[in-house]
C-alpha cells in the first residue's frame, strides 16, 4: 500500500516537473520576442532594443540637426537606457509568472529531509550599473584589508641560487 502511494506521489512530481520545464520553455520563447522602444530629446531620437537590451533600431527625426553632437550622444544613451529598462521590466514579469508556476513543484527536501534547499543557496546577481566608464560608481571599492600570509618561508627567486639538479653535467 505504501509503495502505491509512493508511486502515485512520484508520478505527480514527474508531472509537476514536466509542467515546470514546459513553463520555462514558454517563458524563454516569450522573452526572446520582447522589444522596447524609447525616445529622447523631444522625440528626435528613437531607440529600439531586443530582449538582451541590444539596440536593433536607431531613428533620428528630420530636425536632429538642431542638436549638437554631444546632445545627440546623450539622447541616444538616455533612450537606450530607457528602452533597456522597459524590456527588463517586461522580462521580469514573464520570469515572475514562470516562477509562480514553478513554486508548485515541491522542494527536494520535502522528499529527502537531509537534502539542502538548492534554490535558497543561489546568489542574487548584483545590479548592473548604467554609469559611464570612469565614473565614481564604476570604480571598485578598495578591499578593507588585503590578505597577508604570515606563516611562510622566504624564497630567493634569483637564478644564481637555483638548484643544479637539472644542470647538463648531472
Amino acid at each position: 500500500m505504501a509503495n502505491e502511494a509512493a508511486k502515485g506521489r512520484l508520478a505527480e512530481l514527474v508531472d509537476l516537473v514536466q509542467g515546470g520545464i514546459a513553463s520555462v520553455a514558454r517563458a524563454q520563447e516569450e522573452r526572446a520576442q520582447l522589444t522596447a522602444t524609447a525616445q529622447a530629446a523631444s522625440r528626435r531620437v528613437t531607440i529600439t532594443v531586443n530582449a538582451d537590451c541590444i539596440v536593433i533600431k536607431t531613428e533620428f527625426s528630420d530636425d536632429i540637426d538642431d542638436l549638437t553632437y554631444s546632445e545627440i550622444a546623450a539622447a541616444v544613451t538616455a533612450a537606450t537606457q530607457d528602452a533597456a529598462a522597459q524590456v527588463q521590466q517586461k522580462a521580469q514579469k514573464i520570469q515572475e509568472a514562470a516562477l509562480e508556476e514553478q513554486s508548485r513543484i515541491p522542494a527536494l527536501s520535502e522528499f529527502f529531509p537531509d537534502m539542502p534547499d538548492i534554490q535558497a543557496m543561489m546568489p542574487t546577481p548584483p545590479t548592473v550599473s548604467t554609469a559611464p566608464p570612469g565614473s565614481p560608481e564604476r570604480t571598485a571599492p578598495e578591499p578593507e584589508e588585503a590578505v597577508r600570509f604570515t606563516n611562510v618561508e622566504e624564497w630567493d627567486h634569483d637564478k644564481s641560487s637555483r638548484s643544479t639538479i637539472a644542470a647538463p653535467g648531472w
